[in-house]
């Protein structure tokens, strides 16, 4: 069995270690200026698909819990009471 030595320093063969003169050269280098680009620029220019469509009004018919359902205190999703994981308590199937 070898052993390794799991003390000694790691040494990758692929690490090529910079020069200073190269370091100092990156760091003198023009950067572009695609970091200082304003997200939210960004954002009001892209358009989501059907966005056209955002004029419309919404309306949902809400209907209240009925007295055979219950709302699971894990994931607040309204279920049947048969769906409860156990008497009791408000825990669906799902979420215990």
């Amino acid at each position: 069995m070898a052993k390794t030595d799991y003390d000694a320093p790691r040494t990758s063969p692929t690490d090529d270690e910079d020069s200073l003169e190269e370091l100092q050269a990156r760091r003198a280098a023009p950067r572009s200026g695609a970091v200082d680009v304003d997200e939210a620029e960004l954002a009001e220019a892209f358009e989501l698909p059907g966005a056209d469509q955002l004029d419309e009004e919404l309306s949902v018919a809400v209907i209240p819990m009925q007295a055979d359902e219950f709302r699971c205190s894990r994931c607040f999703l309204v279920h049947h009471r048969s769906q409860r994981a156990a008497a009791g308590v408000d825990v669906c199937r799902d979420c215990a």
